[in-house]
């Protein structure tokens, strides 16, 4: 027989875990933007961020059984348009456009060659490009940005001749996303929205006729508007619009067909996410009358091959319940997806007999089964009669248990956005508190996307509000279920995550300590501070002004630190341009006056969300030495991580 070893017991949030921050920062390889190419369509690309090497994109290729790195340092494939950037690069044939973080500067790479730049860079940035072929030119977003001083820069779709020549085709909005050329190249789409509204709350598309010197007619207005947001147009191969609206309330697929729109598959489902980065891809076209596409329901992906005409969704199997983007080539698929026990990965599936194949993955060497938690989807009762969703992690470690009768302290994370939304793929950053026994809740607060419009909507002029009680209301079902100890539950988030922990901090009594990675304390420094993209945000996530000047002041934790006793960590980027590093600063100082026990860790070179591996380290371990000492789980042993001011002996 063989003995079954036993398990050492140890309280919760002290488990000795082999998941360790630099397992974290090394395992985590970022896998995005996906596109093929090649001579028959049949090669692979995507972007893989490198945290060893200050957190750059390098650009990959999959051409048979071979992988190649065609963007060596110091190149870094990325732009800021938006200041979220995407849609970086593009591929034709076996040449290959992007943009170069450091200069701005766009890049020609032809087969093994390398890179060799064509435009002037400068203030000058670009994304979301379609190459025109017959006019030897790509057409991009282009965001012009002035040599000096504030102002908000101009947004404008442009034609980048490959000489580096430029001319601006459409101007007149405040942001332009997708221009999608027609196979023929003799219409252009795209998509463009104005100030205050987001692109989840309204977008237009907008249809134009390209002339034979590249000028463009007068553009038609073709759908949306300002209560409908339209995503990823795309031209199927027989030369038909197709687009996502969200008009029935849902992201679903339509066509555009002679003079009408015509719905594809009505369904309660998301065929598309908010538009926070530019070139995402939920549908592609396997033949002019069958789309593969990827959709949400109840924040869980699904894929499907679509026959247009008689709206028949035939399900794909595949192993994921996350699906973050695919493209469609001739017979194949490639996919990010992932789930609770795979991390993210690039596959690709073949469609004549679903054989799967895996192509990279962003955590290469995972920790045995044992060590890993597996969640479970909680819907649960919130204020006003809403029902919130989450997921759920609950404390797991094969070597470890934790004493008998006694309960977990628990992590509620707020997720950034706020009309992001936490899915259950696998992520180490999660798996490092679970395996130290400490629970994690991740909640898909009303305003999230996944969920449709209504769901979305119910943050509309309730940021601080909706969210936050999501949240409480998220602790208080697992403590009335005995899964998590009340008085060590912890709330903690990045940017509108962090402005919704702060609030449920300094105003309500639930959470016992806190972290907020580049948190909003200020909301009117937030509009003072803001890039163009979100300037008008709080339009519609607090008041249009003047009304939001006495909302403000209400909300903004930054006014009642006379109410905030709880112990928070706060870790901020000194680069930030989406929050600048005051709104961190400006709560640590409040925080150090009053006598609450505070830490502060401030990251040079870093900017909205970290890329650098030894800073990934770094905050884990200062957030996690931080609760160890605040909540008393564990007694650290080595040098502190970070000091916190005011903490009693």
């Amino acid at each position: 027989m063989t003995s079954i070893p036993s398990r050492t017991t140890a309280p919760y949030g002290a488990w000795p875990s082999p998941i360790s921050a630099a397992l974290v920062a090394a395992g985590a390889s970022p896998l995005t933007q996906l596109a093929l190419g090649g001579a028959d369509g049949s090669d692979v690309y995507w972007l893989a961020g490198r945290a060893s090497e200050a957190g750059r994109n390098t650009l990959l290729r999959q051409r048979g059984a071979r992988v190649d790195e065609l963007t060596p340092l110091p190149f870094n494939v990325r732009t800021r348009v938006h200041e979220y950037g995407g849609g970086a690069y593009v591929v034709d044939g076996d040449t290959v456009y992007f943009s170069h973080f450091a200069d701005n500067r766009l890049y020609r790479q032809s087969g093994d060659a390398a890179p060799e730049a064509f435009s002037a860079g400068g203030t000058t940035r670009h994304a979301d490009f379609v190459v025109d072929h017959a006019r030897s030119r790509l057409i991009a977003v282009r965001e012009q940005h002035p040599e000096q001083g504030h102002a908000h820069p101009e947004n404008s779709l442009a034609a980048v001749q490959f000489d580096g020549s430029e001319t601006v085709l459409a101007r007149g909005h405040d942001f332009y996303a997708a221009p999608r050329l027609s196979p023929d190249g003799s219409q252009l789409a795209w998509i463009s929205w104005d100030h205050p509204r987001l692109p989840w709350q309204g977008t237009e598309l907008w249809l134009a006729d390209v002339h034979a010197d590249g000028t463009l007619g007068s553009p038609r207005l073709i759908a949306g508007g300002e209560r409908e947001s339209i995503c990823q147009p795309e031209w199927s191969p027989n030369g038909l619009l197709h687009f996502v609206s969200d008009s029935s309330g849902w992201w679903n697929l339509y066509r555009l067909h002679g003079a009408d729109i015509e719905a594809l598959c009505p369904m309660e489902a998301e065929f598309a996410t908010p538009h926070w980065t530019f070139g995402a891809s939920m549908y592609g076209f396997l033949s002019s009358d069958e789309i593969i596409c990827t959709y949400i329901q109840q924040g869980v992906s699904h894929l499907g091959q679509l026959t247009v005409g008689s709206a028949r969704l035939e399900a794909i199997a595949h192993p994921y319940q996350e699906i973050r983007e695919l493209r469609v080539g001739p017979g194949y698929l490639a996919l990010l997806g992932g789930s609770p026990t795979i991390a993210l990965e690039l596959a690709r599936i073949d469609l004549s007999n679903n054989e799967l194949e895996v192509l990279a993955q962003s955590i290469t060497a995972l920790p045995a089964l044992g060590y890993l938690s597996v969640p479970r989807s909680l819907s649960f009762p919130s204020n006003h009669g809403r029902t919130a969703h989450a997921f759920f992690y609950p404390p797991h470690n094969v070597d470890v248990q934790a004493p008998e009768g006694s309960l977990p302290p628990v992590i509620v994370i707020s997720h950034g956005g706020p009309t992001s939304m936490a899915s259950n793929t696998l992520k180490l950053a999660t798996q490092y508190w679970t395996s130290r026994g400490i629970g994690v809740l991740d909640v898909n607060y009303g305003g999230s996307s996944g969920f449709g419009r209504e769901y979305r909507d119910a943050l509309k002029g309730q940021w601080g509000i909706v969210d936050v009680e999501d949240c409480i209301a998220g602790a208080r079902y697992l403590t009335a279920h005995g899964l998590a100890d009340p008085e060590r539950l912890i709330i903690r988030g990045g940017s509108a995550g962090g402005f919704t922990t702060l609030c449920a901090l300094t105003f309500h009594d639930v959470f016992k300590v806190g972290a907020s990675y580049y948190g909003v304390s200020d909301l009117k420094g937030l509009d003072l501070d803001s890039h163009k993209f979100e300037a008008r945000y709080t339009d519609y996530l607090i008041a249009s002004q003047p009304q939001a000047e006495v909302l403000y002041r209400e909300r903004s934790p930054i006014h009642h630190t006379d109410k905030l006793s709880r112990p928070m960590i706060f870790l901020q980027g000194l680069d930030d341009k989406v929050v600048p590093p005051q709104q961190s600063e400006l709560m640590v100082d409040a925080l150090k006056a009053r006598g609450v026990p505070v830490a502060y860790v401030p990251l040079a070179g870093e900017g909205h969300g970290f890329r650098k591996a030894e800073n990934i380290v770094r905050t884990l371990d200062a957030e996690l030495y931080f609760y160890q000492r605040v909540l008393k789980l564990a007694t650290p042993a080595g040098e502190a991580p970070v000091h916190i001011d005011n903490l009693p002996a």
